[in-house]
């Protein structure tokens, strides 16, 4: 049987996993959140 607490204990992640990782938090993406924010502030201003 595995004993996941020992494969834990050896676990390392890969370089390419680190420099991925760091590559997608590293940049200034647009998500869901900030499009619905932005379609609300234009058309509250639309409003006016």
């Amino acid at each position: 049987m595995i004993n996941f607490e020992e494969e834990l204990k050896k676990f390392h992640p890969s370089l390419e996993i680190d420099d991925a990782e760091e590559a997608i938090y590293n940049q200034d993406l647009t998500d869901v959140a900030d499009i619905f924010v932005k379609i609300a502030r234009d058309y509250e201003g639309e409003e006016e």
